[in-house]
């Protein structure tokens, strides 16, 4: 009786993980150059431009008086 193949395993956040046969794991730099490849996003949400043209508000507004 021959021995069961050993799968490759990695460690992630979650625990350990089996991959399956001819997937390798993902490495540091490849991660790396996908998170620099992403364009830029704001370090908080910006807020709305609810002013002259832009005024979303206003533009909805039926009648003045």
């Amino acid at each position: 009786m021959s021995a069961p193949n050993r799968l490759d395993s990695e460690a992630t956040q979650c625990g350990e993980q089996t991959l399956i046969p001819g997937v390798r794991p993902v490495s540091l730099h490849e991660r790396l150059m996908l998170r620099m490849a992403q364009p830029l996003a704001p370090a908080k949400a910006q807020k709305p431009m609810t002013i002259g043209l832009f005024d979303e508000d206003a533009r909805n507004q039926l009648s003045l008086f």
